[in-house]
């Protein structure tokens, strides 16, 4: 069976299977902005964090002094308010009824999509897919579709590959990875920004990138979460394999390396639930696979995420820096330099462990160990690190400049990591 027949007759499986599907809803639902100031009020949040469903920690509970953002259902925020007054934790209402704001951004976000694939609006997986697949056929011998694996709910982990016969034996290999966090959609539609930049634009530069590396996207690592946010829940982040009574776990904290030792949940409840094993997920591991086919062809790997505005590169797991951190400081000095040119937009970031929390598990950490690319980045998009009421809902109107914005750190990135000498 072909991969373009396998990957229609999936997508369509699966159109079927999600018809019935209700949609998770968040009517009276509040938003609270948290903070520990201490350590033991970071202890009593991490441990409210894993005894109730009716509390969703958006980004898990990590560190002192940082924001937490809390989504509590209607009849635990008494319980919810009654605990921060007890344990002396500064609190903040941000929004007394999720739902309306999720309502808001379905009408304009989703609804107004346009009959033409583009940038005006957020895109289905199918749509990207689809888009995909056309491609090949509009740039034969330069676009190639290529397969990541399989998910849990059986689709593709589809992709692309951007390889211009230039005579050339092996050029330097670059790999983006999006969408590993299905609600982050920013991540996708950024990439798939770029790969048309790369494949359409007249600019000089732009095109000596396109024909002079080889290219590796996959816009959605986690194609069936990315669907569920469409068909089901916004805010959902992980897979969708089970897990006792509980679904789907964090893929970018279950890859392996060092998996499991820090920054990560064991509750299979929870937004940052590692899993029961390092690649338990099918998603994570048979993509794992696909980059370790690619050893020795990728220099430099790159994952896109949302939000904050940070650039972060190993590790996720210690304070501990890489050997060439040195060099790492350099492209990331230069990258935010860039990306802040065009709009003023402001990036910071370092090292994953000390500038965003402690994270195990990531395919940036696992990417650098384990197939020589010795540049590894994640980028954490736009907005910056204010709230979720925008943050995993970035306004549709803003993925054109968040893509222009990143395709301009991402070129001046790949030039300072080949005057480092890492492209050979």
């Amino acid at each position: 069976m072909s991969l373009k027949f396998s990957l229609i007759l999936a997508l369509c499986l699966a159109a079927v299977a999600l018809n019935s599907a209700e949609r998770a809803r968040y009517d009276n639902y509040r938003v609270y902005r948290v903070t520990a100031s201490n350590a033991a009020e970071l202890a009593f949040l991490k441990n409210m964090e894993n005894t109730s469903d009716s509390l969703i920690f958006m980004e898990g509970v990590h560190s002192v002094d940082r924001d937490i953002e809390v989504v509590v259902a209607p009849h635990k925020i008494p319980d919810f308010l009654q605990a921060m007054g007890d344990n002396e934790i500064d609190y903040v209402l941000l929004e007394s009824n999720l739902q309306a704001q999720l309502d808001q951004e379905d009408e304009v976000q989703i609804k107004g999509r346009a009959d033409v694939y583009g940038w005006t609006a957020y895109q289905t997986l199918d749509d990207t897919y689809n888009w995909l697949i056309s491609l090949t056929k509009l740039y034969p011998g330069v676009v190639t579709l290529i397969e990541g694996g399989k998910t849990y709910e059986k689709r593709s982990i589809l992709g692309i590959k951007i390889s211009y016969n230039n005579g050339q034996a092996q050029k330097p290999g670059i790999f983006i990875e999006a969408g590993i966090h299905a609600r982050e959609w920013i991540a996708p539609a950024t990439t798939t920004y770029i790969i048309n930049q790369l494949l359409t634009s007249d600019d000089a530069v732009l095109q000596d990138l396109a024909k002079n590396y080889d290219w590796y996207f996959f816009p959605h690592a986690n194609p069936d979460g990315y669907v569920y946010t469409h068909t089901t829940d916004r805010l959902w982040r992980k897979t969708r394999q089970p897990h006792g009574t509980c679904y789907g776990a964090d893929p970018n904290r279950n890859w392996d390396f060092y998996w499991g030792t820090v920054g990560i949940s064991t509750n299979p409840c929870s937004d940052t639930y590692a899993g029961p094993s390092a690649f338990s997920e099918i998603e994570t591991k048979s993509l794992a696979n696909y980059i370790k086919s690619l050893e020795g062809k990728i220099q430099l790997y790159v994952s896109f995420h949302a939000y904050s505005q940070y650039v972060l590169y190993p590790y996720g797991h210690t304070s501990e820096l890489p050997d060439n951190a040195a060099d790492y400081k350099r492209v990331f000095d230069v990258t935010v330099d860039a990306i802040k040119e065009r709009y003023g937009t402001k990036y910071t970031g370092g090292n994953i462990y000390d500038a965003i929390y402690p994270a195990s598990g990531a395919s940036v950490d696992w990417a650098y160990a384990n197939v020589g690319a010795r540049m590894s980045f994640c980028l954490e998009l736009r907005p910056g690190a204010n709230s979720l009421l925008t943050g995993f809902r970035l306004p549709a109107d803003k993925i054109i400049p968040t893509g222009e914005e990143t395709l301009d750190g991402l070129v001046a990135m790949i030039s300072e990591v080949k005057e480092l000498g890492y492209f050979k």
